[in-house]
């Protein structure tokens, strides 16, 4: 027989405050009449785009396994889909870096995002509520990867930016910026 402590030991924390107590909040504000119809959050999506990898060879590799220490999953390299003379492009280059993370290691990646990483940013005000799409998903363009604590200021070549990208299933914006606030999201305030 378990117990109900067993089972969460496990269980990212940031799921379980989605769980227990983001979710009833939810139904209750948006009037939500089954579970199913509660906004949450798919996948999360971190990019890297490398434009220096077109002079520096080793700036992949550098950012590739930067990413891996960020998230915990070993970064795809993207390619680029066109030639491009004016960039020196050409096509199937590599370009940049990205992972994908779901299930257990994206409640994770969030956690650390929201409660080590964001509080990091110098003179941090708060991330723009125009971060959505439309369609309750939230962007935000992160200028130094430094912010992390997984990275060693010491063993990096350079600074660089990434993007992360949180896939929600919130019909509107308005929802899916509920459901990450209520997470633990900083956004600016409103007056």
């Amino acid at each position: 027989m378990t117990t109900e402590i067993d089972e969460n030991l496990n269980v990212p924390r940031l799921l379980l405050k989605l769980r227990n107590e983001v979710a009833p909040e939810l139904k209750k504000e948006f009037g939500y009449k089954g579970v199913m119809e509660i906004p949450r959050v798919t996948k999360v999506i971190v990019n890297m785009g490398l434009g220096e990898a077109l002079q520096n060879s080793k700036a992949i590799e550098n950012a590739t396994s930067d990413l891996s220490l960020i998230t915990g999953q070993k970064p795809v390299t993207t390619k680029a889909r066109k030639s491009i003379a004016g960039f020196k492009l050409r096509e199937g280059m590599p370009i940049g870096a990205k992972v994908t993370l779901r299930g257990k290691r994206m409640y994770e990646f969030l956690d650390r995002l929201l409660n080590a990483a964001l509080p990091r940013i110098r003179d941090f005000q708060g991330i723009e509520r125009e971060c959505f799409d439309g369609r309750g998903n939230c962007s935000i363009g992160i200028r130094e990867h430094t912010i992390f604590p997984e990275i060693d200021y010491n063993n990096i070549d350079k600074i660089r930016g990434l993007q992360v990208v949180i896939v929600t299933t919130a019909n509107t914006d308005q929802e899916g910026m509920r459901l990450l606030e209520l997470a633990g999201m900083p956004f600016v305030k409103t007056n």
